[in-house]
């Protein structure tokens, strides 16, 4: 028999979601499953709760949650043999959305007994994780722009997550009008390059933005690599071009983007930078280091992915 935990926080994301989790775990239950269903209040207790499923042994944590969930939990899971699965319910759900999986929504309050499912039909894999100041992330760890408007969101109340899109939208231009660029020193295996940036963004993944843009779209999870996105500029204008330019994909194209695939960064300033890993705000810094970690988590996920995530067969 199979074992798990499936560890969920009832204040996260735009819905109450007990009820839920707990149609989640039958479902579990009645495929097999031996499930442990734990109520969490999140942050430093979910990444102990997550560590105490992997050394316990586990076959998987399930994550009832968003984005900032998973990032807590791939901190007590890192170099396990326990897998980690997403039933999303937070607020973007960009890991999910990454996946397909059905997030929860008024028009889909049968999302995380869809996602189960799907799970429990898929395969896993074994994935890399970034490290950035020590600290592991799943996503995405940013400097600059977007960690300043993480910065000055969180947390939210769940009424302010009812219409995250829309207003995830209206703050991004609204801080653009005081948003100038940053002089950085940026050191990538091993070669040195300088400039004024809006953003420098090391991501993992295809999608960003709250899902709303496909920042990497030949992203590959399991390759040792990132893509490092640097966004140059120091100016309003050139911020809301950028804006727009990701929304519409041609951030690719552009002559103020670059792209270098690494495994190794070192970004460095005279001044504290805004620091996010996976959407949440972490302590600013002058001097942010960022290496990958190959291999080093085991996921589960659905068949008939949105797009090839993978280069590696599945376990």
């Amino acid at each position: 028999m199979m074992r798990g935990r499936l560890i969920y926080n009832p204040m996260a994301g735009r819905f109450p979601s007990q009820p839920l989790v707990e149609r989640a775990a039958k479902i579990l239950r009645a495929n097999g499953w031996d499930v442990e269903l734990l109520r969490t209040q999140g942050g430093p207790d979910l990444t102990k709760l997550a560590k105490r499923a992997a050394r316990d042994h586990l076959d998987a944590v399930f994550i009832a949650g968003g984005d900032g969930s998973i990032h807590r939990a791939v901190a007590g899971l890192l170099g396990s043999d326990t897998s980690l699965a997403v039933l999303p319910s937070g607020t973007a759900n960009v890991w999910a959305q990454e996946l397909g999986l059905p997030t929860l929504s008024w028009t889909n309050w049968i999302a995380l007994e869809q996602s189960v499912k799907r799970i429990l039909n898929g395969h896993i894999h074994v994935m890399d994780v970034g490290i950035c100041q020590d600290v592991p992330f799943l996503l995405w760890s940013g400097a600059g722009f977007d960690a300043f408007v993480v910065h000055h969101l969180e947390p939210r109340t769940r009424w302010q997550k009812q219409f995250p899109a829309t207003q995830y939208a209206a703050n991004v231009a609204w801080f653009a009008r005081n948003w100038s660029g940053m002089d950085l020193n940026i050191r990538v295996d091993g070669e040195n390059m300088e400039g004024t940036f809006i953003l420098a963004l090391v991501t993992n993944i295809h999608l960003y933005a709250g899902g709303m843009a496909e920042i990497s779209p030949s992203a590959v999870l399991d390759d040792g690599r990132m893509d490092l996105w640097l966004f140059s500029g120091d100016s309003m204008l050139e911020t809301l071009q950028h804006l727009f330019d990701l929304a519409s994909g041609k951030h690719i194209d552009s002559e103020k983007t670059t792209q270098i695939s690494c495994q190794e960064i070192r970004i460095q300033s005279k001044s504290d930078l805004y620091l996010q890993l996976d959407g949440e705000p972490v302590p600013p810094s002058n001097d942010i280091q960022i290496t990958i970690e190959p291999l080093a988590l085991k996921v589960m996920v659905p068949d008939n992915l949105p797009k090839p995530l993978f280069m590696r067969n599945p376990l």
